[in-house]
């Protein structure tokens, strides 16, 4: 069973509707009346609004009129062009408008049984981490019997009118759209995760590789439901909407409907001198203004391919609005891509998405506030609250999103509608258990974008290992929750760290309190011992403090490993030494290498240190072939580290 469904305002969609049959009433929401609040937050309408039912703007209303998928839509008077095309990218998913839209066929009209029909809808939203449902009456604003806001090219068709209608009561009124971006609205109508790629950055059109592992990346969201839309840079307002030389429109968003790879038979092979296409197709959410280039409708292209050769190839265009682009031509003439990716559902059982709700708050204690500002502030930015997560293999592409707790319902009370967040990625020791609270060695992985929106957000390929994420405002002192979102196709174990140091408890009073806090990096171990010419050596790292030991990935044929591998050790005393073994990786026998063993003493230095491996016994032990370059910083203040 999915997350329990939350009711906006409380209200009950069945019983309300049940008592506006039983009393022969149309529903009209009390909680969202057709008046002027409904629409903004300090301004008038210009013109008369008049709230109207469907069946009192066009004869025989339908909620969907045939497929969802093939009728453009009109962002109306007032509308908001995000909202038509995030709407446009909603229908290329099934399984998605089904889930905002639920059970659209009982919510349909029914001519037959118009005594059943009680002008009661019901949507259901994202909202914050929870699937929230909201109802509304079927009153809709017009001027001159128009439509204010978005409507459909099937004049009786009401379902984006409608949903306009439920997410505005969400989110406070039809202002309140203003200012989201068609990837804000997709999420709350899907719960997908999004991430936002600069096509420029990315050089997609110069290196060949990086072109074609988008492709998968992009191939693989689409085949798993998730949703993609892509625009043209608008440098200025004045070039919004203006066409380019290709028939694009610049500032507009379309959104991809399909993505192929085809294998080309031998006779097409010859024709297009290449054995297989990348092509992607897009639609135009307003229905006009199609690409004129390579592969569009009347490009010599097609007139290469017979009828059973489109059938085939399956470039078929499903309604008008629809062009195929290449991949090369795609990467080319778009500058943003926003992609969407479907993380509802676990692959093969395994949790691919990771998230948690916090909150950024102060309070007098220090040691209780977690408002610490930006990486600017390093007095208090480590107040921050913090996230651990395991990246158990090299190579994975983690995506992670904060999003802010949306004010826009406050903006009455003079509330900014976000605060400028962003956050902060560190890799930390393999064995960190307790907060961050100086940053001496740990590397800074990563950083957001700083910015006023409800979202940033970060996607990164990581090695393997522990990273601490710090979620920010970008000033200290303020309070707000958020939302943190994970994902990876490999399960990270996101959690909170809340604890400064160990617990005091009885089990480790009887073994000794902690007195001193060592932190580690082995940065190399070079000049191994190698007894052969052609011998493979594969190295690396055990690093002990008594019963607790820390293991670096292998590094594979070398005598030269750069590890960069950190550990943390609470210790009783420094008479418990650390202990930085190097050992061989092999087939059925692992061979030691050497060692180095450190009493890591607070009044030591923290410098870049370099040590000749030892064989086992101690700091007097023989020396071996090879060393060692470290660092060791230890403090008697358990806080410190």
């Amino acid at each position: 069973m999915g997350p329990p469904l939350k009711l906006f305002k409380n209200q009950k969609y069945q019983e309300l509707k049940q008592e506006c049959i039983k009393d022969g009433r149309l529903f009209c929401d009390p909680t969202f009346l057709p008046e002027n609040d409904s629409l903004f937050y300090n301004r008038l309408l210009p013109g008369k609004v008049v709230w109207k039912r469907p069946q009192d703007i066009c004869d025989d209303p339908r909620l969907i009129v045939g497929n969802i998928s093939n009728h453009q839509l009109i962002q109306g008077r007032l509308g908001h062009k995000p909202m038509v095309s995030a709407f446009s990218c909603l229908a290329v998913q099934e399984s998605h408008w089904t889930k905002t839209i639920p059970n659209h066929k009982e919510q349909e009209w029914d001519p037959r049984k118009l005594d059943k029909y009680a002008g009661i809808f019901r949507f259901r939203f994202w909202h914050f981490g929870e699937w929230t449902e909201v109802v509304i009456d079927d009153l809709l604003p017009t001027i001159n019997g128009d439509l204010v806001f978005s409507f459909s090219t099937s004049m009786n068709e009401f379902w984006n009118a409608l949903l306009e209608k439920a997410y505005a009561k969400l989110l406070g009124c039809y202002e309140a759209l203003d200012g989201l971006t068609t990837t804000d609205i997709i999420v709350d109508f899907t719960g997908t995760l999004a991430e936002t790629v600069d096509m420029q950055k990315g050089r997609y059109t110069e290196l060949v590789e990086e072109k074609y592992k988008l492709f998968g990346e992009l191939y693989k969201t689409f085949t798993k439901g998730g949703l993609i839309c892509c625009s043209i840079e608008s440098p200025n307002q004045e070039e919004q909407e203006v066409e380019t030389d290709w028939g694009l429109l610049k500032g507009h968003t379309y959104t991809m409907t399909d993505i192929r790879k085809i294998r080309l038979g031998e006779r097409l092979v010859e024709v297009f001198s290449t054995e297989k296409l990348y092509m992607v197709r897009l639609r135009n959410p307003l229905g006009r203004q199609e690409w004129s280039g390579p592969w569009s409708e009347i490009s010599e292209e097609w007139q290469q391919l017979t009828v059973a050769d489109r059938k085939n190839l399956g470039l078929v265009m499903s309604d008008d609005g629809e062009f195929w682009m290449s991949l090369e031509d795609f990467c080319r003439n778009f500058h943003e891509l926003n992609v969407c990716r479907n993380v509802n559902n676990p692959v093969f059982g395994r949790k691919a998405l990771e998230s948690v709700v916090g909150c950024w708050t102060v309070d007098d204690d220090p040691l209780m506030n977690r408002s610490g500002g930006c990486y600017n502030n390093r007095d208090t930015f480590l107040q921050n609250p913090q996230y651990i997560f395991t990246v158990p293999e090299d190579g994975h592409k983690v995506i992670m999103s904060l999003q802010q707790k949306d004010l826009r319902t406050y903006r009455r009370m003079g509330r900014p509608d976000n605060y400028i967040i962003g956050f902060e990625l560190f890799k930390v020791e393999m064995n960190r258990k307790f907060r961050l609270h100086h940053l001496y060695i740990q590397e800074r992985a990563g950083t957001s974008t700083y910015i006023d929106t409800r979202t940033v957000f970060l996607s990164k390929y990581l090695k393997k290992g522990n990273y601490v994420l710090v979620p920010t405002m970008f000033q200290h002192g303020r309070t707000s929750e958020f939302l943190l979102r994970i994902f990876s196709e490999v399960p990270v174990q996101l959690r909170e760290l809340t604890l400064d140091m160990p617990k005091m408890s009885c089990w480790n009073l009887a073994r000794g309190y902690p007195k001193v806090v060592t932190q580690i990096t082995v940065h190399s171990a070079e000049g191994l011992e190698k007894k052969y010419a052609n011998e493979t050596v594969n190295p690396y790292l055990i690093i002990k403090c008594g019963k607790e030991e820390v293991r670096s990935p292998v590094q594979k044929n070398t005598v030269h490993a750069i590890f960069d591998t950190q550990a943390i050790f609470y210790r009783r005393t420094t008479d418990i030494p650390i202990i930085v073994q190097v050992w061989n990786s092999r087939k059925f026998c692992d061979q030691f290498l050497g060692q180095v063993t450190l009493d890591a003493d607070p009044s030591d230095c923290r410098d870049l240190k370099s040590l000749y491996l030892r064989k086992k016994g101690g700091p007097t032990a023989k020396v071996k072939q090879g060393h060692i370059s470290f660092k060791v910083i230890s403090s008697d203040d358990l806080t410190e580290l």
